[in-house]
């Protein structure tokens, strides 16, 4: 039996390497890279037909990329691409992202933040320790709401499984238009104005990619509902950082809930706010970690590993990135 060479570039964990190499028993020669010495990490670079990564830009230097003769197929262990440095991976090379590796909680973590925000709890909390106590300032109920979920994968899906559960309607956007979900609307892109006017609550869940970019602005807040809860777990580029300050800052019955910023340490090195969000009080914010459970990176691996062995078995894989939507 022909043995497949895969490479793991980033430092992997003792639970997640005995996982992989369960998962590769028999058919596979398994390589970590931070393990090993210059000329080893060369040799191996030059003979992996997989690579399993996280963030390759951090992993590989610039001058490896051209070692990775043989390379056919990347698994990424994020859920995102948009980081991937595609002009110089290979052409020909086939790329998947771990979608719905993390969906169920950053669903939890979408509905946490849609709760904080209608239910005023961050600023009651605040009231409360500067002594007020307003036992009849209203609040808002989310049963009878129209929750709208731009991106109906995994994490999409997830999302209105718990919101349907509060008596939420639904209205979703895909790529394709169609779903077998229980929903109320499912619509594309091109139905984009629809859904934000429909929707009290707005959940950002779809991929950044060229047509993505900047895809809330000013002019979308503006169609939004005056008292509309936008929530976005995906991606800060999709939103226009400054429209989205000032649109907060001049329309108090908005609020937002962001846990992906514009400038993180993942992608920029480091964290960077360059409008005071955290001084409204229409504003929620979390450092990203709403998939960040126990047991999520071992899951999140298995998952990666999953997808290589459909690969390399010539099966149909989950998430395939496709590079014309990044260059």
């Amino acid at each position: 039996m022909r043995r497949f060479h895969i490479a793991v570039t980033f430092d992997i964990g003792e639970k997640e390497k005995e996982l992989l190499l369960k998962a590769f028993s028999g058919e596979v020669t398994l390589t970590f890279l931070t393990e090993m010495n210059e000329r080893d990490r060369k040799e191996a670079l030059s003979t992996a037909e997989v690579l399993l990564a996280w963030n390759l830009p951090r992993e590989l230097k610039k001058e490896e990329y051209q070692l990775l003769r043989r390379l056919r197929f990347i698994q990424l262990l994020s859920a995102g691409a948009d980081h991937l440095p595609f002009d110089d991976i290979p052409p020909g090379v086939k790329i998947a992202s771990n979608v719905g590796a993390y969906a169920e909680p950053m669903a939890e973590h979408v509905l946490a933040m849609t709760l904080a925000l209608s239910k005023h709890l961050l600023e009651n909390h605040k009231k409360l320790a500067q002594g007020e106590f307003n036992q009849f300032e209203a609040n808002k109920m989310l049963s009878g709401s129209t929750v709208g979920i731009i991106g109906f994968g995994g994490i999409g899906r997830a999302s209105a499984k718990l919101f349907r559960c509060l008596g939420c309607r639904i209205y979703a956007i895909n790529t394709s238009g169609k779903t077998e979900e229980e929903v109320d609307f499912i619509g594309t892109l091109k139905d984009l104005d629809h859904v934000l006017r429909e929707s009290d609550v707005v959940v950002l869940s779809i991929a950044l990619n060229k047509q993505t970019y900047n895809l809330i602005g000013k002019r979308e807040l503006e169609r939004m509902k005056r008292e509309c809860i936008l929530v976005n777990v995906a991606r800060g580029a999709l939103i226009d950082e400054e429209a989205l300050y000032e649109h907060l800052k001049n329309n108090p019955d908005f609020m937002a809930g962001i846990d992906a910023w514009w400038v993180e340490p993942f992608g920029k090195g480091r964290f960077q706010m360059d409008h005071p969000f955290c001084d409204l009080p229409n504003f929620l914010g979390s450092p990203h970690n709403s998939s960040m459970v126990p047991g999520v990176i071992p899951k999140a691996t298995a998952l990666a590993a999953q997808n290589i062995l459909k690969f390399l078995h010539g099966e149909e894989i989950r998430g395939v990135v496709s590079r014309e939507q990044y260059l």
